[in-house]
């Protein structure tokens, strides 16, 4: 170990002065040595004490770029050339080319289904290719209907074991890959054939392709910038740019006098496509790490684990050297660090520990910074900052590490700046539950109470690149390129934890503004992008919660001025956030204002969820939002099969196999095809849930549902109990090549049976009328007739009604009992009730019931038990003087005491502010003021009929009135024994009303108004027709045929 003490001090170079030699140090040590261990560092390690000064300066080199060209599996770009064909070019495809510089010297297409003469051209060319060249042939759709034996004996005398056997329609296809290897100026060619299935569903084209690549063992990557610094020797990595972390690989950089200032040789051939190109719109270009810096701090391993429990899940020895400090000065750039970090709390890479405010509030001139380090082959980390406010981490390269990679820890840590930071391929670790996996989340009970059985999903599993314990913490420029989880999760610790405990007030975290988000990008990550949600749990486990500490647990994000919720609110910004190939979803929000803008999303199994509060957004008042952003649903990306990490199947435009999100069913499955369990989630690009959130000026590009597969641009959260809020507002919405701008669902795979409350209830307000046509309109569920009226317009493909009318919601809670299901009926449609079975477990102590109603209504409410003793209505976005009128089923024998009052749910206060009499004039209900207000008892009908209406004005995202939410409350005396309250036979047909259009559709937009392309239309079927195999004509050129001659409309 190396120990610098009070006023001791280690130098290596200087900011002015780089060290410019190799230099390497090596940390010894095993987890078992008998040598008593420090108490404070441990073993195995650098220390910095109180007073003490390490000033690490190396080499300045590019830490990390974007590749700007694409590397596709096997080739390196030098000297390669690729040919690609779908339909329209039919039959026998040939290439000549030179066996000594790879060049294609001539290619024709023959169409052997279509003419003999075609066949015996084909023959007739064959025999003209020179002695010694090399001829290549794929067969593109179909071939052999007039394939002649004379040019299938030309081929087969060539060498061809296939062609021969080619025959109509024939299952597989051909595809050439000519490699020509290299050996100094020789090149020796090499014919490699192998079959992949282009034919299988109908649905799928033909694809044709023909690579020739250069085999010289090496590759010549080009670069966003210019690789300053890098060596011959020197190791980079470049990132997976599919749903896999995996898919990452090293590289050796070569000499190459022959590259440009952005190139670089490499040796061996990527295994993987690595994009190095926007697409369709969305930057995938994979990352390039480098690895290597002249300054080496590693600690030297064991072959294998050894004695310690970590060893029941790796294989590798992971007791590691570690860098702590508690300093004076400390700068590091420049430097490598290999094989660093330990499976034990407190020890890893670069470890600034309790250090307080190490910039300029601190004193520091210079501010502390570590900059230009490549932390890599980690075993616990790369950089944690634990209590440490205002630290600079720059320009850091984190690879192939085992736990949260750039980790904030107890909660308080403030100002810390992570500026053009990369991490990749960041796996699950033992240390805390949030690291781990399912596996150590069950195997690993220490702190648990006795009795705890885990929930992994729910408890740990949350391994991420970039790990936010406050959020007032500034990413700029940083990219999560692979995690085991998450790339970029805000967390929050409602009380500081650990040796941090007591430095703020209970709540603060969750009010706390954010700092800069700002041009950052995930990718890779098994389950989202970015997750803005949770906390962890503060307290040890006991028998009421057993869980242990610091698992994961519920947490709600509120940003105010100074923390304080009393304050204005301040909105956390999230800026040009790319987001791609994320297993489930690109980002997940919870909270009150969080705003996005310039955002792009693409290839993620669910593009964006904005989440507030569940029941109510905490934050009344609040809104998120989402504007000026991309959605690319299934990108010209389509990624490679890689069956042990990924799935694979048809999709896209083109209905070609690409790569899958939501792949978790199948990883343990041996056989090729990904099953339909794996192909059919439901590919959304804004998951609308609870709310208000704003949706504005975005663009929603290639959704395409397939068979079995409901695609669609917007979306609801799936099994869903909770609230969906009519103030969800869309705007200025485009669509470019979509087959579904919204999906409502229907009962089936990943839709369940939709018997879920907030699966009934869900609406979204299309302002201008981008989404549906008609503008001012609300889209809502086909069979709540709740929300419609006779003029509604029905959209089957989307499961959907476009309505109008003025919408809010009630909240019905109910107790004594709490375990019954409500049927809620529209006196205008008493045939179609909407029935709810209530937001929470049936083990509650009360229940909650969160209905969608059209305003200037009348309803009624029916219980499949006696009715609760105690019923409180909420009125929720209601606007002063909204009102319905509402009956409540109960016993004959009922007697009632009703109020009304006001909850103030900042200050936990309530107000009481009025008295319901009974009246035995039912038209009375009418003159209800806020202090005295009328109920009508219809005894004969057992309904409880009461004018439900809104006193106070409210703010425009506001669940509540400026005063607080106002309620009223029934309490009933019901008859001992009482039967199911339901007095559907009752009530009706004599209080059925007549429907009625308070709000008259808007008129639907002009065709020019309209911002659709290609596969969105008005749904108008203008001719239907059907294709069938003939021996005269295929059905792809019976297609082909058929859309050249159709005519625009």
């Amino acid at each position: 170990h190396i120990l610098i003490g009070n006023k001791g001090e280690l130098h290596i170079g200087s900011p002015e002065c780089p060290y410019k030699g190799n230099l390497t140090i090596s940390l010894f040590g095993r987890s078992d040595d008998s040598e008593v261990e420090h108490s404070y560092f441990g073993r195995k390690y650098i220390g910095v004490g109180t007073g003490g000064t390490l000033e690490i300066h190396g080499e300045k080199k590019l830490s990390w770029t974007f590749l700007n060209k694409t590397l596709h599996p096997g080739q390196g770009n030098e000297n390669s050339y690729r040919f690609e064909r779908s339909w329209g070019n039919r039959g026998v495809i040939i290439h000549v080319i030179n066996p000594k510089t790879g060049d294609v010297l001539h290619t024709d297409r023959f169409d052997t289904y279509r003419s003999k003469d075609e066949s015996r051209r084909l023959a007739q060319y064959v025999d003209k290719v020179e002695t010694g060249q090399i001829l290549t042939m794929v067969v593109n759709d179909e071939g052999s209907n007039n394939l002649e034996d004379l040019a299938k004996k030309a081929l087969t005398k060539l060498g061809s074991q296939h062609f021969h056997r080619l025959g109509f329609r024939y299952d597989d296809q051909l595809t050439m890959q000519i490699n020509l290897y290299k050996d100094h100026d020789s090149y020796w060619p090499y014919v490699h054939a192998k079959y992949v299935c282009v034919l299988c569903p109908s649905t799928v084209r033909p694809q044709a392709s023909i690579s020739i690549d250069t085999l010289s063992n090496c590759s010549i990557l080009e670069l966003a910038d210019e690789p300053q610094g890098w060596t011959f020797g020197d190791r980079i990595v470049v990132a997976s740019t599919d749903y896999s972390m995996h898919q990452a690989e090293e590289f050796s950089v070569l000499p190459c006098p022959s590259c440009t200032r952005n190139q670089i040789k490499v040796e061996g051939k990527p295994a993987y496509l690595h994009i190095g190109e926007e697409v369709d719109g969305v930057d995938m270009r994979a990352e390039v790490g480098l690895l290597t810096r002249n300054i080496l701090i590693r600690g030297e391993m064991e072959p294998t684990c050894y004695g310690n429990d970590a060893c029941k899940f790796f294989s590798f020895d992971t007791f590691g050297g570690h860098l702590k400090r508690g300093f004076r000065t400390v700068h590091i750039e420049g430097v490598e660090l290999k094989h660093m970090g330990q499976q034990s709390m407190g020890h890893y890479p670069v470890h600034f520990h309790m250090n307080g405010d190490v910039d300029e509030k601190g004193g520091y001139n210079p501010p502390t910074y570590v900059k230009d380090l490549s932390i890599h082959h980690t075993f616990s980390r790369c950089v944690t900052i634990h209590g440490t406010n205002g630290l600079l981490v720059k320009d850091v390269v984190g690879y192939d590490a085992l736990g949260h990679c750039f980790f904030t820890e107890d909660g308080p840590e403030e100002r810390n700046t992570f500026d053009h930071c990369l991490g990749l391929l960041v796996k699950a670790s033992t240390l805390l539950p949030s690291d781990r996996d399912s596996k150590m989340c069950r195997d690993i009970t220490s702190g648990a109470y006795p009795g705890y059985v885990a929930k992994p999903r729910q408890d740990c599993s949350a391994t991420s690149t970039f790990w936010m314990a406050n959020p007032n913490n500034n990413l700029i420029n940083c990219a999560a390129a692979g995690s085991e989880e998450t790339g970029f999760w805000f967390i929050f610790h409602h009380v500081p934890t650990g040796p941090s405990e007591g430095m703020y007030s209970p709540g603060k975290s969750e009010h706390t503004p954010m700092g800069l988000f700002i041009n950052n990008r995930a990718h890779s990550n098994y389950r989202a992008g970015m997750i803005l949600d949770h906390g962890v749990k503060t307290t040890e486990a006991n028998a009421k919660d057993k869980r242990p500490y610091l698992s994961l647990i519920g947490a709600r994000y509120s940003p105010h001025q100074d923390a304080d919720p009393f304050k204005p609110r301040v909105p956390a910004l999230v800026h040009h956030f790319v987001a791609y190939k994320n297993q489930d979803h690109g980002a997940w929000l919870r909270g009150g204002d969080v705003w996005l803008d310039d955002c792009q999303f693409a290839d993620n199994g669910i593009g964006l969820t904005l989440a507030s509060g569940g029941t109510f957004p905490d934050d009344d008042g609040s809104r998120q939002e989402v504007k000026n952003s991309l959605f690319v649903g299934e990108s010209g990306n389509r990624g490679m099969p890689d069956l042990n990490d990924q799935s694979w199947g048809p999709g896209g435009p083109d209905h070609l196999g690409r790569s899958l999100p939501r792949g978790v069913k199948v990883l343990k499955l041996k056989f090729h095809n990904c099953p339909l369990p794996c192909r059919d989630f439901p590919i959304r690009g804004m998951q609308i849930y609870d709310g208000p959130i704003n949706i504005q000026n975005c663009t929603f590009r290639k959704f395409i549902a397939l068979d079995g597969r409901h695609t669609s641009a917007f979306g609801f959260r799936l099994n869903n109990s909770w609230q969906s809020c009519p103030n969800n507002n869309v705007t200025d919405i485009t669509f470019d090549d979509i087959t579904s701008r919204v999906f409502f669902g229907e009962p089936g795979p990943w839709f369940s049976k939709m018997e879920m409350d907030g699966d009934k209830t869900t609406i979204f307000h299309d302002i201008d009328g981008s989404v549906s046509e008609y503008p001012g309109a609300f889209l809502v569920k086909e069979d709540n007739w709740l929300l419609r009226h006779p003029d509604c317009i029905d959209i089957p493909d989307w499961r959907a009604a476009i309505c109008s009318g003025h919408y809010a919601q009630i909240y019905i809670q109910t107790r004594n009992p709490a375990n019954l299901n409500m049927k809620m009926v529209k006196d205008e449609y008493p045939d179609k009730p909407l029935e709810l079975v209530g937001a929470l477990g049936k083990r509650n102590h009360y229940q909650q019931f969160q209905p969608v109603v059209m305003l200037s209504k009348g309803y009624t409410m029916h219980w499949d038990q006696a009715a609760p003793a105690e019923v409180t209505i909420w009125l929720i976005n209601f606007n002063r003087n909204d009102w319905i009128n509402m009956g409540v089923c109960y016993p004959k024998g009922t007697e009632f005491t009703i109020i009304s009052d006001i909850h103030n749910r900042l200050t936990k206060e309530t107000r009481k502010t009025g008295v319901f009499i009974r009246t035995t004039q039912r038209e009375k209900m009418g003159l209800s003021h806020q202090t005295r207000g009328y109920y009508y008892w219809e005894e004969d009908t057992g309904l409880l009929f009461l004018k439900i209406k809104a006193h106070n004005e409210k703010e425009d995202f506001a669940f509540c009135s400026v005063k607080g939410c106002e309620r009223v409350k029934i309490k009933a005396l019901i008859p001992p024994g009482s039967g199911p309250s339901d007095c559907m036979a009752e009530a009706y047909p004599k209080h059925t009303e007549m429907p009625v259009v308070d709000v008259p559709m808007p008129k639907k937009l002009p065709r020019s108004k309209l911002t659709d392309q290609a596969r969105c239309h008005s749904g108008k079927i203008l001719e239907s027709k059907g294709f069938r195999n003939s021996i005269l004509m295929g059905i792809p050129a019976q297609l082909e045929n058929y859309i050249t001659n159709l005519k625009d409309e």
